[in-house]
């Protein structure tokens, strides 16, 4: 189902539980975070364009890779607006969109270094396995 701009932001905000409506863009948020020179969107800026509908372009965004979900940003607001769960919406929602995007149990071998920790292996494979 392709989902209009608006039924994006609606499904985000419901997802999330967050009212984006409560920032007043002071950048504490941002001023907190410990990605923030790594973020091509910072926090108070996400949650800005998550406010004015611009869901499509934050999917698309390296940031949303780079939130460490720290939750600094929600600590820092004086307003109570949680931008890390609008970080993680918009994931779960990259993760829906991308259809066939389960793991399957013959993939594991290649996808494999010597670096890589069993948990995380065990960890992808359950959560991409549903």
């Amino acid at each position: 189902m392709v989902m209009n701009k608006d039924q994006m932001k609606e499904q985000i905000f419901r997802i999330s539980g967050v009212n984006p409506l409560k920032c007043m863009l002071c950048g504490k948020c941002s001023g907190t975070c410990p990605s923030y020179d790594k973020m091509e969107y910072r926090p108070h800026q996400f949650v800005y364009m998550a406010e004015k509908g611009d869901i499509a372009t934050l999917m698309k965004s390296k940031s949303i890779y780079k939130c460490l979900s720290c939750f600094a940003c929600v600590e820092r607001c004086p307003r109570g607006v949680e931008p890390v769960k609008l970080v993680e919406a918009i994931r779960l929602m990259v993760i829906r969109n991308q259809g066939e995007n389960h793991l399957k149990a013959d993939q594991i071998p290649g996808m494999i270094d010597e670096d890589m920790p069993q948990q995380a292996i065990v960890s992808a494979f359950r959560k991409y396995s549903k």
